[in-house]
């Protein structure tokens, strides 16, 4: 089965501490909240210590055209996203030695949050040596959901060509969108929450030859995959497109949908490959926030151990929407699990959907 071989962050140049931000929160919407004080809970309550962005702090002082802020996304985009390949293909953490990214067979570009056509991988390409057949597949507009969806497309890519080695590369600069006129509940809790993050990881098919490159003695492989949409959810998560850029959209009701939606799905999607939740080893949660972890905790009747590795990411991180789940993932690269573990991937995102993956872990 595709299997994921190496991943790889690229964190950016601004750490945000949580306290700093809740400051820069209060003194935009103080005026707009009598009681602002109540409000500011959230920063703490998220348990988010800090966040890095590509800007600095003072930077999001001043109102910013969607043209400078969508050409700030452009720069940074380019020049991390690329950075990111590179690490990828060279992680000595996880190879034997570097993969040219000429042997790079498609690249699978992930992003909600900024615009480009040419789309970035495609400059990109034009920065590395790949070869110039490499299939280009660019997915726009899954928010969270993004980066487990380019993973179950990486894998169905690796099974129509066995042969192939993929990158699936997700680039999300959540602090461009941020408009500093929008005094809502909604645009607070972004505030709080989102940042920027880039990651890659690269698939390989069976046909490939895993033992002259892998360092890591077992390996996840994806066995299968899971999309779901729920009917009339339009409302519940995403971007409201106005003159001036993308505003957020967030429901309030994100915890309870999840009690209620999550597990039907996951039980299903499980009972198809003949498992039962018990028998999953590893949970490698996206951490769309703290609510939402205690949510799948309520929701799957799964000990709070099993999103430690998600809490953690989202402590020193934030929501990074659709490359949050690379980090995660990458953490449970770096143990040694035992041959035949599995791993249930889950993330969700606007639409309202959700994505699942099973992993399982060989030699």
């Amino acid at each position: 089965m595709p299997t994921i071989i190496s991943i790889a962050e690229v964190i950016p140049p601004f750490e945000i501490k949580q306290d700093k931000a809740s400051e820069f929160a209060k003194n935009l919407f103080s005026n707009a909240y009598k009681d602002i004080d109540r409000l500011l809970q959230v920063f703490q309550n998220g348990q988010i210590e800090k966040r890095h962005f590509v800007k600095d702090l003072a930077w999001f002082g001043n109102s910013h055209s969607l043209k400078e802020r969508n050409d700030a996304y452009i720069e940074a985009a380019v020049s991390l996203g690329k950075a990111a390949v590179i690490n990828c293909l060279t992680n000595r953490s996880f190879l034997k030695k570097s993969i040219p990214v000429a042997e790079i067979d498609a690249i699978f570009f992930v992003s909600t949050t900024g615009f480009a056509t040419p789309t970035i991988e495609a400059r990109i390409m034009n920065l590395l040596p790949f070869n110039p057949n490499t299939k280009r597949i660019p997915i726009w507009g899954l928010g969270c959901a993004g980066g487990a969806a380019g993973l179950s497309r990486a894998y169905e890519y690796c099974l129509a060509f066995p042969s192939a080695k993929v990158l699936v590369l997700a680039v999300e600069l959540c602090s461009l969108t941020f408009q500093h006129d929008d005094l809502s509940k909604s645009n607070l809790i972004a505030t709080s929450l989102f940042a920027d993050g880039i990651a890659c990881a690269l698939i390989c098919g069976d046909g490939c030859n895993l033992d002259e490159v892998r360092l890591k003695k077992t390996l996840p492989a994806i066995m299968a995959t899971q999309s779901t949409l729920m009917p009339d959810s339009l409302d519940v998560m995403g971007w409201d497109l106005q003159n001036e850029g993308l505003y957020v959209l967030f429901s309030r009701d994100i915890p309870s949908i999840i009690e209620r939606w999550l597990k039907p799905n996951v039980i299903s999607f499980l009972q198809h490959q003949r498992l039962h939740l018990e028998k999953i080893d590893y949970f490698i949660a996206h951490p769309g926030g703290k609510k939402v972890l205690d949510a799948y905790l309520k929701a799957l009747h799964i000990p709070a151990s099993m999103v430690e590795n998600s809490l953690e990411v989202l402590r020193q991180y934030g929501n990074m929407s659709s490359a949050t789940i690379f980090y995660v993932l990458k953490r449970y690269l770096e143990l040694q699990i035992p041959v035949g573990a599995n791993a249930l991937c889950a993330a969700l995102g606007p639409g309202f959907s959700m994505e699942l993956l099973l992993l399982r872990w060989f030699e």
